[in-house]
């Protein structure tokens, strides 16, 4: 019998990522944009059962995909190198090289909102003139007479959904991640569309279910987000959908049949629902995916999503009016590996310091592969959390004999208003507290030891790991920073000139705070941190610029600390080639087991 040896690294990278996906009117054509070549592109494929086929060759990540109506062309925004300065591009149905139709600067930021249906004005969000509140505009694409429509002032505004006649649209204005307010616009006047509250809650999606009728997310008043309705004659706000325990995380409409589809996020994964015309009870829909990312649903009622399982990459699924079942449209796997190879994680539940329940998703190695050792994955966002979605970094970690836990500390999103909450203007004390509850948990339940565990972390994980790097050193071996904030007041300068409107109720205001920005900054911690360290940055990226890692770098080599640095300079907060993903996480391994043995250090 032959004897195949063990699967290399790159073996786990053999997947391709979906970050979006469009259909054509007809439905005869798909388009996502994927690194299916290594490289980010817009691919598209003839339905059904067509061979994907590229239409761009940037190598440039695009940040939506937008079929014209009658397919004369296809909108679409592209950055440079991860830099998320996205402009606005049309390109030739069969592809080709991509033709403006914004005017932009370099460092312009523009976002799409909304196409007419006859497909010939283009709603836009950019930050030209107005880079910190930014401006809601209308562009015709045939004259390219372009009009504004309205000019945030004091706070982040976004253009968020334009009625089908188009005179009215929805202003959302972006106080924090956790609270929005939404406005309608029409006649020239402006109305509010919650009513008046004492709690600070969230609008995170409005459309239009006809001219009169506006659906939404919001957690007005409750503890979970639910779907409401206001109508514009009555000027009446009401819920009209709510699951218990789960917050509502996308909606859609079909108009022909007055189907309300929506999703929720529960934590680790999502559930999809529908709500049919002149039913009171929503109606949960089985889905060939742990996770979903983006959906589509057609003027047929189509219903197609992408997204993630986890231990299924990305994928999109197509369900046809009146069916029960899935058809995959894509069909992307790891090569040479069966999902029985891969390893499905169980959800376990912690008290912390306080009595607050966390829960996390702990990923245990197989026991003819387990090597004793266990990675600590604090996620990113803060206001994000880790779901039972596909990471080929968890996969190839496992397959080496790594356990994994990944705690959703407070914070994090899919638990409700109130704990997401409670990470803004704290991201030192509780969250970490919250990391530490869960690693002590690893060592009462003898997973882990002292001198068997280490940090990795990217973003706001990668914060919160040279956190725990420089105040707990005695907890871990080894640390793994992925573009992490290491000095909160430079950070606060650095960030994206639309964010800075948001960061005080987010993170805090360096004079106000200083005092306690200074002590949830890891490198206030420099003299702590004394164990190995794998510092990893893209030089594009705008959300944590390259000199958050370089100065924590510069200060613990001046310290005599083994640190490695890798600096990718074609991506941004991310990996969107897959060479770059390949040799980051390879070195990663590498280095993971070069300190597995190696004597721990001590503060």
């Amino acid at each position: 019998m032959i004897q195949f040896p063990k699967p290399d690294v790159e073996q786990y990278f053999q997947t391709y990522r979906i970050s979006h996906f469009a259909v054509s009117a007809d439905e005869k054509r798909l388009f996502f944009d994927s690194n299916l070549n290594g490289q980010p592109n817009i691919w598209a494929m003839d339905l059904p059962g067509g061979y994907p086929y590229p239409l761009t060759y940037l190598n440039q990540s695009s940040q939506f995909i937008k079929p014209d109506p009658e397919g004369r062309h296809i909108l679409t925004a592209f950055d440079r190198d991860g830099d998320e300065n996205y402009h606005l591009y049309a390109i030739k149905p069969e592809g080709g090289v991509p033709f403006p139709i914004v005017p932009a600067e370099p460092n312009d930021r523009c976002y799409y909102s909304h196409l007419s249906e006859d497909g010939q004005r283009l709603y836009y969000i950019t930050s030209r003139d107005n880079p910190n509140y930014l401006n809601s505009r209308r562009i015709d694409l045939e004259s390219g007479v372009d009009v504004l429509l309205y000019s945030g002032e004091e706070v982040t505004s976004s253009l968020i959904a334009v009625s089908s006649n188009e005179k009215s649209f929805v202003v959302v204005k972006m106080y924090s991640n956790t609270y929005q307010t939404a406005h309608l616009h029409r006649n020239g006047e402006i109305e509010s569309i919650l009513p008046v509250s004492e709690r600070q809650s969230q609008v995170t999606d409005v459309l239009f279910a006809d001219d009169s009728r506006l659906l939404m997310i919001t957690n007005d008043n409750e503890a979970y987000s639910y779907v409401a309705e206001y109508r514009l004659d009555t000027h009446e706000f009401r819920p009209l959908c709510k699951i218990e325990g789960e917050d509502v995380d996308i909606i859609r409409w079909h108009k022909a049949s007055e189907t309300l589809y929506f999703w929720t996020f529960t934590g680790p994964e999502n559930r999809m629902y529908t709500l049919d015309k002149g039913t009171e009870q929503p109606r949960r829909v089985d889905m060939p995916l742990d996770t979903v990312e983006h959906v589509t649903v057609t003027k047929a009622g189509n219903v197609y999503i992408s997204g993630r399982g986890a231990v299924q990459p990305h994928n999109i699924y197509r369900l046809m009016a009146g069916s029960e079942s899935w058809e995959p449209l894509t069909a992307n796997r790891v090569t040479g590996l069966d999902p029985s190879d891969l390893v499905y994680p169980d959800v376990i539940r912690y008290n912390s310091y306080d009595g607050l329940e966390i829960e996390a998703l702990f990923f245990k190695a197989k026991p003819e592969q387990a090597n004793g050792y266990t990675v600590f994955w604090p996620h990113g966002g803060p206001q994000a959390s880790e779901a039972k979605f596909f990471r080929p970094m968890f996969q190839m970690l496992l397959a080496q004999g790594y356990h994994i836990f990944a705690p959703n500390f407070r914070g994090s999103t899919g638990y409700g208003a109130e704990f997401g909450k409670m990470v803004e203007r704290d991201w030192g004390e509780g969250p970490r507290l919250d990391c530490v509850a869960g690693i002590n948990w690893l060592f009462d339940e003898g997973i882990s030891s002292l001198d068997r565990l280490f940090v990795v972390g990217g973003s706001y994980g990668g914060y919160m790991t040279l956190l725990l790097a420089g105040r707990h050193p005695e907890l871990f071996r080894a640390a793994v920073d992925i573009f992490g904030p290491s000095n909160l007041f430079t950070f606060l300068e650095s960030v994206p000139e639309d964010w800075k409107p948001m960061m005080d109720n987010w993170l805090g205001d360096p004079v106000r705070d200083r005092e306690r920005l200074t002590k949830d900054s890891p490198i206030t911690y420099l003299d702590q941190m004394v164990n190995p360290m794998l510092v990893i940055q893209g030089a594009n990226d705008p959300r944590v610029v390259k000199a958050e890692s370089d100065q924590i770098v510069a200060a613990l080599q001046g310290k005599g600390v083994d640190v490695e640095y890798i600096v990718l300079d074609d991506e941004g907060h991310g990996f969107s080639r897959k060479t770059n993903e390949i040799l980051v996480y390879r070195r990663m391994l590498e280095f993971l087991q070069k300190h597995q043995e190696a004597p721990v250090a001590q503060p």
